[in-house]
């Protein structure tokens, strides 16, 4: 296995661990960003080893980890060790979400960059499906399914939780008038406004930072696609499946359509009022359903409350109400 040496300057370290050619430029460049997830990640590494109906000769892995320490580079390695394409892999010890995946597409040389969360796997047919629905509707950026898998103990509110870490769309491969989430998709990278830096590190703890670039890229015409086939599974760790995690989250997701509003050059103020409106309007009426809901134990109880939070977060989304999610490097 042949290594290129790490960067001995400043704070992000690189190193080739491969044993196919590490010169070379891919086609297609998987990134997976990875904070203390060894076996999860280990695991989503693999299911990129095993796709078909691409060429291998075109595909280069980058692992792009943000813990403090260096710890996913023996996964790193291990997966190497089994890789026929270049396996790459970058140490981001400034902590954040935008700092991880920035890292991750600044080593990247494809241009076709897909993204592949560290709890995701991904079945055999997966990256075809995202690169054939690309070249079939000229997308910019393409979006396929998650399904979650909530493990059997998980009793209560299971039905939610499913729903919640899943991502739904049409059965039919198509363009789409709107966005998703960065995990799972390809991204054409001459269509980003900074191929090697585009998300914005304002969201490194907070998230949201795919978000706020797909809402930019949107404005200025950017074309998205829905892959069906492009399947992938998600595992959400323990700490996620409780409700306290969820509804914060939903209220995070909920702010996200205003502070894109309240982000934009000039700002606009309008959209801004318009979504704190819609906020208020959603809380109240969802926060009276959830209520209700809970005072009977209504079986989707959580469903309502997802909704309310979701709500309050479009009209609560200016600095003391953002919660930090990600930006941690060490272990508490």
């Amino acid at each position: 296995m042949r290594r290129r040496a790490a960067r001995s300057s400043g704070e992000t370290q690189v190193a080739a661990l491969t044993a196919g050619s590490a010169s070379r430029t891919a086609t297609v460049s998987i990134v997976i960003p990875t904070q203390r997830r060894p076996l999860a990640l280990l695991r989503a590494a693999r299911s990129v080893l095993r796709q078909m109906g691409v060429d291998h000769e075109t595909l280069e892995l980058v692992i792009a980890d943000n813990d403090q320490s260096p710890s996913a580079r023996p996964i790193a390695e291990q997966v190497a060790a089994e890789a026929d394409f270049p396996v790459l892999y970058v140490h981001e010890s400034r902590s954040g979400v935008a700092n991880v995946r920035n890292a991750g597409m600044a080593r990247a040389t494809g241009p076709l960059i897909a993204f592949l969360d560290d709890d995701q796997e991904a079945p055999t047919g997966w990256l075809a499906g995202l690169v054939d629905t690309r070249t079939r509707f000229n997308a910019d950026v393409v979006f396929g399914p998650v399904q979650a898998r909530v493990p059997p103990d998980v009793v209560e509110h299971r039905a939610y939780f499913e729903h919640f870490f899943s991502r739904l769309g049409p059965d039919e491969p198509g363009l789409l008038a709107d966005y998703f989430g960065c995990g799972n998709s390809l991204v054409k990278r001459e269509a980003l406004p900074d191929p090697d830096r585009p998300f914005s590190e304002l969201r490194n703890k907070i998230g949201g930072e795919d978000d706020l670039l797909f809402g930019g890229m949107q404005a200025a015409g950017a074309r998205f696609a829905w892959a069906p086939s492009a399947l992938v599974f998600e595992d959400p760790v323990s700490e996620r499946l409780t409700l306290a995690y969820t509804i914060s989250r939903a209220f995070a997701y909920g702010q996200g359509p205003t502070v894109h509003c309240a982000a934009s050059n000039p700002p606009d103020r309008l959209g801004v009022a318009r979504w704190m409106a819609v906020g208020v309007l959603g809380a109240a009426a969802f926060g009276l359903m959830a209520a209700g809901s809970w005072l009977v134990s209504a079986e989707k109880r959580a469903w309502p409350l997802d909704r309310a939070a979701r709500g309050l977060g479009k009209a609560l989304w200016w600095g003391p109400f953002q919660v930090q999610f990600y930006g941690q490097t060490t272990s508490d």
